[in-house]
C-alpha cells in the first residue's frame, strides 16, 4: 500500500480531514476538537508507514510488535499508550493495515463527546 493509498482510505472515513501539524508530516483528524487517528508521516518517505492507536494499552498493542517485529514499531513519546507505526509494504497484509486503521478510528471516535462523533 503507497502513502497515497494510506491517505485515500484513512480520508475516507466519516468526518476525517487532513492537517499538517508539523511541516512535511500529515495526520488524519475526527471531531471538531481534531483528534488524530493517523500518523501519515511525509509523502516523500521511502516506505509509507502509518501511526496508529492499536489497542487500549501498551500491552495489547505489543501484540503488533511481537507478530510483525520488522514492520511494527511503537510510537515514540506516545506508544505507551497503544500507538504504533505500522509499516507498508512488508510482512503486514494491505488488508490488516485497513483493518487496524477502522480499529484506531473507532477507538478515537468512542472517546469524542457525543456531539462530536460523526454521524455514519
Amino acid at each position: 500500500m503507497k502513502w497515497a493509498a494510506l491517505r485515500k482510505y484513512c480520508l475516507g472515513k466519516p468526518g476525517a480531514w487532513e492537517d499538517q501539524p508539523w511541516e512535511g508530516d500529515f495526520v488524519v483528524k475526527v471531531g471538531t476538537s481534531g483528534k488524530i487517528f493517523a500518523f501519515l508521516g511525509g509523502r516523500d518517505a521511502a516506505h509509507a508507514s502509518v501511526g496508529l492507536k492499536c489497542g487500549p494499552s501498551r500491552e495489547i498493542a505489543d501484540e503488533w510488535v511481537l507478530r510483525y517485529p520488522d514492520d511494527a514499531a511503537v510510537m515514540a513519546y506516545i506508544g505507551r499508550s497503544g500507538w504504533n507505526t505500522l509499516r507498508t509494504g512488508g510482512a503486514i497484509p494491505d488488508a490488516e493495515i485497513r483493518e487496524a486503521i477502522d480499529d484506531s478510528y473507532a477507538a478515537i471516535v468512542a472517546k469524542l463527546p457525543k456531539r462530536e462523533r460523526p454521524t455514519v
